[in-house]
C-alpha cells in the first residue's frame, strides 16, 4: 500500500466511522446473545490490504479510541487489535489472496484471537466476570458474524484504498520489448 496523506485520512474516517457505529450502533444489537464486534473485522480488512505496519498502526488507533471512549483500561484493547493487525498483515506478505473466502475466514479466526484475547487480558487484570461455558457459545457466535461481517466489508474498504493498492495499480501500458540482434 502506498500511504499518502490522502490515504492516511480515508483510513482515519474509516476507524473513527467504525468505533463511532460499534459503539452506537451494534454495541446495543444482540445476536445470539452476543454482540456483534465490527472494530476487529476492519482492522483485520485494513491489515489484509496495507500489511503489518499499516495494519498494527490501525489496531493500535482502533482499540485506543475504544478504551477512550468506553472508558476503560487504557492499552487493553489496543494490544489485542495490533497483534490482530499485525497478524493479518503478516498473512497479505506471506500468502496471496486468490479466494474471494480468504479476507473472512482470516477475519472470523482473527475475530475469535481477538476475542479471546481481550477476555485473557482482562482476566489477568483481575477483571470480576463470571466464567462459564456461555462464554463459548459467544466466541463462536462472534467467530461467525466476524466472518459475515468481512463478506462486504472487505470489498468496500479494498474499494474506498483502490487508490493506494500497489496490487490494483493499473497498467498503463505494455512493457517494451528489448531488441534481439543477431
Amino acid at each position: 500500500m502506498i500511504v499518502t496523506r490522502t490515504i492516511v485520512v480515508r483510513i482515519a474516517l474509516l476507524i473513527v466511522l467504525g468505533v463511532v457505529l460499534q459503539l452506537s450502533f451494534f454495541s446495543r444489537i444482540s445476536v445470539l446473545g452476543t454482540s456483534p464486534n465490527l472494530i476487529p473485522v476492519l482492522v483485520v480488512c485494513l491489515g489484509l490490504l496495507g500489511g503489518a505496519v499499516v495494519g498494527a498502526v490501525c489496531g493500535f488507533t482502533a482499540g485506543l479510541l475504544v478504551d477512550s471512549a468506553l472508558l476503560q483500561t487504557l492499552g487493553v484493547s489496543s494490544l489485542v487489535l495490533l497483534t490482530a493487525g499485525y497478524l493479518a498483515g503478516r498473512y497479505r506478505e506471506g500468502f496471496d489472496i486468490s479466494n474471494p473466502l480468504v479476507p473472512p475466514a482470516v477475519a472470523g479466526g482473527l475475530t475469535l484471537f481477538a476475542a479471546t484475547g481481550f477476555a485473557a487480558v482482562q482476566l489477568m487484570l483481575g477483571v470480576e466476570a463470571p466464567i462459564s461455558l456461555l462464554v463459548l457459545r459467544e466466541l463462536v457466535v462472534q467467530t461467525i458474524l466476524g466472518f459475515l461481517f468481512a463478506l462486504p466489508l472487505y470489498p468496500l474498504v479494498r474499494r474506498i484504498l483502490r487508490a493506494a493498492l500497489v496490487d490494483d495499480a493499473p497498467r498503463r501500458g505494455r512493457l517494451p520489448i528489448p531488441f534481439r540482434t543477431a
